[in-house]
């Protein structure tokens, strides 16, 4: 089957005024060695003359404005403005983002259009864009293949390329009988917004015959495009009995409520609105809703609520929360959800786990995105590594139990060990440490910095009485240590991988038996002493490291933090 980024380039044949010239014979190789010229001036660097740029996702584009202006009347209105206002041998640079406010426009994009701009003629769609990651897609109705035409045509209705907007009309309209419903919705919206009246009509009434939820449109779509819909659905329905209709629509109405309060983070509403009808989460497909749109933590609270909402429940279209989680890429909801007993080999109708939902949605580029410890993992190669992950997870049981009862000694070592490598772990693995601490509740715990100097503050736990402190900052202590041990095991279950390379950073043999779980009373004393030496060390070193770097995201608090650097330097010494 023809790929959908080789039947756009295809389909551009009518716009090709550098390889479609109207006289044959000697002009096509005239034309074609034009095109061959105006190309290095775009692509090859030792023809950079350009004399303005445009930045892209952080990417200074060169253009040649006498091109741009000639060939777009917004261009040529654009750089006219500029000239008017700028100092002479002034470079002008311009953001993207500012010339296209409507959407955001991608750097292969935008180089797709200025090489039509240059050359007249459309390149292939780049592959790593316009393709998603799920080897048995054709590639000819995936997101990443609408997304990026949607793109286009935002880019080419703004700068008023009137040619290039009638190609990639053709290309959309050919998207919306293949793609599913939720999918057509991007097509609708620039459809609307652009203007392509067309093109609208066809999408509405796709999607006024599909199985949509009254509750997605309203989220989704313009009023005017939202009531022309409903319009066309009520019309079709003029047969069914009207005692009927006033049924549904009173149930709809509970139903608004429940899911309003869910969308204002108001949980005691929602339980209330839950006592007085007889409408239930279920029957509202509320989690659904909150997962599709609302805050991740307000899922994760209803989760934690158990109010009888069933995770692996299907609502009208056959999707579960999970398949609905997969579609959003939300990370924190997804593991929220695996963690509740969310069934992650449970299929739509037409035969797509959430793990096939979340691929299809995905681009090469952003799955290719190579993770570098210490920046933020992209979300959708993150919600696709968990799902693969728990499709193959053997069940696990921790080597410690978060709920066994400690001794002081062991109290105090463990909170400090694994405040220190959840520190490590939120500077090498930001968005993964967030994510686990959002699924064990590890922010509704304080962190532990040590004992105040009311209750005896010493740099060596040993000797310390609980009795001696008041309950209420035991059971605070305790609540802490459950919070960090369910962080770990969330990364360990979730991020294996983060989890290793964070094993390999704390590996030391006199940190491994820190646990007080064997030895003679003296050697326990040796590694406590050998424990208030690393741990000096390791504060010092904490603190020269946020003066040198600057870390001003590191609040004084976390001087007990592990940091690459540190641990490197013990493993030096230890040779």
């Amino acid at each position: 089957m023809e790929s959908g980024h080789e039947s756009f380039a295809a389909s551009s044949n009518v716009s090709n005024e550098c390889s479609s010239p109207q006289e044959p014979g000697p002009s096509v190789d005239h034309l074609s060695n034009l095109c061959g010229s105006l190309e290095k001036l775009l692509l090859n660097p030792e023809y950079n003359y350009s004399d303005a740029e445009i930045v892209v996702e952080g990417i200074d584009v060169g253009v040649n404005r006498c091109i741009l202006a000639a060939r777009s009347q917004f261009f040529h209105e654009k750089f006219k403005e500029q000239n008017e206002n700028s100092l002479k041998n002034e470079k002008p640079k311009y953001l993207l983002k500012d010339l296209v406010r409507v959407a955001s426009i991608g750097y292969e994009v935008f180089m797709v259009l200025l090489n039509y701009l240059y050359m007249g003629t459309i390149k292939s769609s780049p592959s790593e864009v316009s393709s998603c990651v799920d080897n048995a897609c054709a590639h000819d109705a995936c997101r990443p293949a609408i997304n990026y035409a949607v793109e286009l045509m935002y880019a080419s209705s703004t700068f008023q390329i009137k040619e290039l907007v009638m190609v990639v009309e053709r290309y959309l309209d050919n998207f919306v009988d293949k793609a599913t419903p939720e999918d057509v919705i991007p097509i609708l919206l620039v459809a609307f917004h652009c203007k392509s009246n067309q093109l609208l009509e066809h999408c509405i009434q796709r999607v006024a015959r599909s199985d949509l939820d009254n509750a997605t449109l309203e989220k989704e779509l313009p009023h005017e495009v939202l009531t022309d819909i409903k319009s066309r659905r009520l019309k079709s329905r003029q047969g069914t009995e009207q005692e009927s209709l006033e049924e549904d629509s009173l149930s709809e109405k509970r139903i608004r409520r429940i899911l309003k309060a869910l969308e204002s983070d108001d949980l005691e509403l929602l339980t209330l609105l839950l006592e007085e009808s007889n409408v239930t989460l279920n029957d509202a497909c509320a989690l659904h809703y909150a997962a599709a749109y609302c805050n991740s933590k307000v899922v994760n609270e209803v989760l934690e609520l158990g109010l009888g909402a069933d995770v692996n429940l299907q609502n009208s279209r056959g999707y579960n929360v999970l398949h609905v989680a997969a579609r959003r890429k939300e990370p924190s909801i997804i593991m929220g959800l695996l963690a509740k007993g969310a069934s992650v080999l449970d299929t739509t109708r037409d035969g797509h786990t959430a793990l096939s939902i979340c691929r299809r949605l995905t681009r090469l580029k952003d799955y290719n995105d190579p993770p570098e410890q210490g920046k933020v993992t992209n979300k959708d190669r993150l919600c696709i590594d968990v799902l693969e992950r728990e499709m193959i997870r053997n069940p696990m049981i921790g080597s410690m139990s978060s709920s066994s009862l400690v001794l002081a000694d062991e109290l105090l070592m463990r909170l400090l060990l694994f405040e220190n490598r959840v520190a490590l772990a939120r500077m090498l693995f930001p968005q993964e440490a967030m994510l686990a601490m959002e699924i064990a509740h590890a922010d509704s715990t304080a962190e532990f910095t040590g004992l105040s100097a009311t209750n005896g503050l010493c740099r060596n736990p040993r000797g310390v009485d609980l009795n001696e402190l008041p309950s209420e900052q035991v059971k605070r202590l305790q609540e802490r240590l459950v919070a960090l041990l369910k962080t770990v095991e969330t990364g360990r279950r979730f991020f294996p991988n983060c989890s290793e390379v964070l094993d390999r950073l704390l590996e030391d043999d006199k940190l491994d038996s820190l646990m007080l779980e064997s030895g003679t009373p003296e050697e326990q004393r040796s590694k406590k002493m050998r424990y208030t030496e690393l741990k000096g060390e390791v504060m010092e070193a904490f603190k020269k490291d946020k003066a040198e770097k600057n870390w001003a995201g590191f609040s004084t608090s976390s001087s007990s933090s592990y940091s690459p650097k540190t641990n490197v330097s013990h493993k030096n010494r230890k040779k």
